[in-house]
């Protein structure tokens, strides 16, 4: 079965359970794939599904510290909860000790020697981790490795 098929499954059982927060987390993801197929005009497979889904997660996580600021832990309970639904569809996460060793491999390859060459480890690493791990995540401990040659 494909993600969109288990997302659509999903969906309906979130309907017939009444769980109205899941199954607005899971439409509203839906929804940013249909965009991105009718824009592209494409046909997304599991991995343009795993991204859009990696970004929908970023983006709620990007909005919870304005909620906070703004007092509304209701929001913020509920964009958690939203994440956690939204985190059984995407692949396993990978921890930050995994991330750096990718770092190092990939820096090694690069021939990386100075923060002048963050850019060049980015765009190798990046379609490695992608749906596995935040970007901020990756680009932080870039910074942390290439601060230490």
């Amino acid at each position: 079965m494909s993600l969109k098929d288990r997302l659509l499954e999903d969906m309906k059982s979130a309907m017939k359970d009444r769980q109205t927060l899941r199954k607005n987390a899971i439409s509203m993801t839906r929804a940013a794939i249909l965009q991105v197929e009718k824009d592209k005009r494409v046909e997304l497979d599991d991995q343009g599904v795993i991204e859009i889904i990696a970004k929908e997660v970023k983006q709620r996580r990007d909005s919870i510290p304005e909620f906070e600021r703004g007092n509304r832990q209701d929001i913020v309970d509920d964009l958690k909860e939203e994440i956690n639904v939204l985190m059984e569809y995407l692949p396993r996460q990978l921890s930050e000790s995994e991330i750096m060793e990718m770092v190092d491999q990939t820096a090694s390859e690069v021939g990386a020697n100075s923060m002048k060459d963050m850019g060049k480890i980015m765009s190798k690493i990046m379609p490695k981790v992608r749906g596995r791990a935040d970007g901020s995540i990756v680009s932080k401990l870039v910074k942390q490795y290439l601060q230490t040659l």
